[in-house]
């Protein structure tokens, strides 16, 4: 067996899986099931991260204008969550393979152990053979709850989960060099670009059943590839996509993964959300941090505390002049790291291991 990945994230977005009616393109999905279940029955290991309960509620339930935005949301998320679940439960079955559902918020991947008993539980059902279905719970999720789209989710589950590549699949070919309405731009092959301003060639329109855009896809592809996970931007309409993007010359943009980053440092990287404080550094403690020698943040170089957190939390490492450097994880409480800046002989406020730099 020569496969170019073996463990795989697969995203599908809301505008793949809608027909021009609104409804679940459900031959479509057919043609993706059998080529996740002719992968899975190579030894493949995947995990799907699917929208389109959302698409599938509206579509299937009149708008009550009583209701607000979020109401709605929750309603059709919570009907169409059904629905799609269904369809996917008879496609796999068809394929003889089973598949499980899978609902998460932001706020599950904030503590450390809920992030760890959530892998080893994705774990167990890749372990037994089972496709695991994961979507966003929008019955619960409101605005500080939810993910930025179905994209930024993909990304925390194929870096929790140390995939190989992660395929996020849309209704356009890749990211073009400009405007894909005008003539001669053309799909990027690869993005290998430390840092790139997306934003100078990148359409920022959004699809017309989800909540993201291409920027967003981009950035997000990059921090990802950034923590040495291979991300695929292809068109997921395609009906063989999923098997192309397993071959040497793939269709759509491709971002190369850079670096392998530990399992913690994965989770600390997409935890800057839920930072419970600051730590401001001085221009050593600084340079220590940016050195290529790997160094823990010691008391002795904070200058200030922002906030208050405990141990175990998350917090934000900044400079003097205010610049972001990075997060991690205090090994003690705001209270004691006061009581510690600037003196020496103690240990450390964060450990090297549990430290994300920017």
């Amino acid at each position: 067996m020569n496969l170019k990945y073996k463990k795989i994230a697969i995203k599908l977005g809301s505008n793949v899986l809608a027909a021009k009616n609104g409804l679940p393109d459900k031959e479509l999905m057919g043609k993706i099931v059998a080529q996740i279940a002719a992968l899975r029955k190579q030894g493949v290991e995947i995990v799907l991260i699917s929208s389109g309960a959302v698409a599938a509620g509206r579509s299937i339930f009149p708008v009550n204008k009583k209701l607000d935005t979020i109401a709605q949301r929750q309603v059709f998320s919570s009907i169409g969550q059904v629905e799609l679940i269904k369809i996917y439960t008879e496609l796999f079955a068809s394929q003889q393979l089973y598949c499980s559902q899978v609902l998460v918020t932001r706020e599950d991947f904030r503590s450390r152990t809920h992030y760890v008993n959530m892998k080893n539980c994705l774990s167990a059902l890749l372990g037994n053979g089972i496709i695991p279905v994961i979507n966003e719970n929008d019955v619960v999720s409101v605005s500080e709850l939810m993910f930025t789209d179905n994209d930024e989710l993909a990304g925390m589950v194929a870096s929790m989960l140390n995939m190989d590549a992660l395929f996020i699949l849309s209704n356009v070919d890749g990211v073009f060099n400009g405007d894909p309405k005008k003539e001669g731009t053309k799909v990027i092959p690869v993005l290998d670009a430390a840092k790139t301003d997306f934003s100078k060639f990148v359409v920022s329109s959004k699809s017309d059943f989800g909540r993201g855009g291409m920027i967003t896809k981009c950035r997000n592809a990059q921090k990802i590839a950034d923590l040495g996970i291979a991300v695929h931007i292809a068109n997921g309409k395609n009906e063989f996509t999923i098997a192309e993007l397993m071959k040497p010359e793939a269709p759509g943009t491709l971002f190369p993964p850079r670096k392998n980053t530990s399992n913690a440092k994965k989770w600390l990287s997409q935890s800057a959300n839920y930072v419970k404080g600051e730590i401001i550094v001085n221009e050593g403690a600084k340079n220590a941090l940016l050195s290529e020698q790997a160094t823990s943040l010691l008391p002795i170089g904070v200058v200030k505390i922002k906030g208050s957190f405990e141990k175990g939390d998350i917090v934000k490492i900044k400079s003097e002049e205010g610049t972001s450097l990075g997060v991690g994880k205090a090994e003690y409480s705001s209270e004691k790291a006061i009581q510690r800046m600037g003196k020496q002989k103690h240990r450390a406020l964060i450990h090297y291991d549990y430290l994300f730099l920017d």
